[in-house]
């Protein structure tokens, strides 16, 4: 469980110990970007190996290993995640709310290793698209959402207990959808401990474009919802540990809403995408 909060940027390690060629090294990644995805993470890096010699260039590794969130260190039993010849790559079949932490090396025709690209650490998080909530004044079935109940009150997460959409008249909900006197639709947090601030000040693209959760104090006011912007809340877990949530609206009209929605299940990890700072 975490307890504090980590600066982003991690070191580089000094180079990977696996160099058995003997002809010229290819340069190691000079950076390397990821997007948290459900039971996944998707890596993008600099092609600059590539592009400096195609001639010598064979293919990416790409390691990881575990991360401790609280320590801000990588693991040291790096296991190999994959190749590719281009300078992406899917790392799937991860478990949601568990850390950890990657990197990728160049290999020349030689069979040569680079140094290895900077750490990323980066944590899955469960999300789904297309949720469609009611305005509570137009219909109370289906205007309130909660991130996660934990139903079996076991502090694991399970998919049936993720995105519960309820009426916006139930205390337990996380939000409410409400509408004003002048037609405009609201989030309005419910449950005690539970807050929303709006993620920028311009739309966001994805609702993978919404990064760290902020450390601030999450107002528990209601906040306007509004097509392509980003929200985030944070909630009481139960268990001393800060739950965040990140929510992107794709459609407001009258009655209802249609929003796109991730949940952080690491107790107290700000994680809910990383990229490029």
């Amino acid at each position: 469980m975490r307890i504090v909060w980590i600066p982003f940027t991690l070191v580089i390690a000094a180079a990977c110990s696996n160099t058995t060629g003997s002809g010229a090294v290819l340069d190691a990644p000079s950076d390397l970007t990821s997007v948290s995805l459900d039971g996944a993470v998707a890596l993008t890096w600099s092609d600059n190996a590539y592009l400096k010699d195609p001639n010598l260039f064979k293919t990416y590794r790409v390691y990881s290993t575990s991360y401790n969130l609280d320590a801000g260190q990588c693991g040291t039993n790096w296991s190999l995640e994959g190749t590719t010849v281009a300078p992406e790559f899917l790392a799937g079949a991860l478990q949601n709310g568990v850390p950890h932490c990657f990197s990728v090396t160049a290999v020349s025709t030689d069979d040569v290793e680079s140094a290895r690209s900077p750490l990323r650490s980066d944590t899955p998080r469960p999300d789904a698209r297309n949720v469609v909530l009611f305005a509570r004044q137009a219909q109370d079935a289906g205007s309130g959402f909660r991130f996660w109940d934990d139903l079996n009150n076991d502090g694991v997460t399970q998919t049936d207990e993720l995105g519960l959409v309820r009426s916006g008249s139930n205390t337990s909900i996380d939000f409410s959808v409400e509408r004003a006197i002048d037609g405009t639709l609201w989030l309005r947090p419910v449950r005690a401990g539970t807050g929303v601030e709006l993620y920028s000040t311009s739309p966001v693209e994805d609702l993978t474009s919404i990064d760290f959760a902020p450390n601030q104090t999450y107002p528990t006011s209601s906040i306007q919802a509004v097509p392509g912007y980003g929200y985030v809340f944070s909630m009481a877990g139960g268990d001393g540990f800060a739950r965040f949530g990140a929510v992107r609206v794709t459609h407001v009209g009258t009655n209802m809403l249609i929003l796109d929605w991730g949940f952080q299940t690491d107790p107290g990890n700000p994680e809910l995408k990383t990229m490029a700072r």
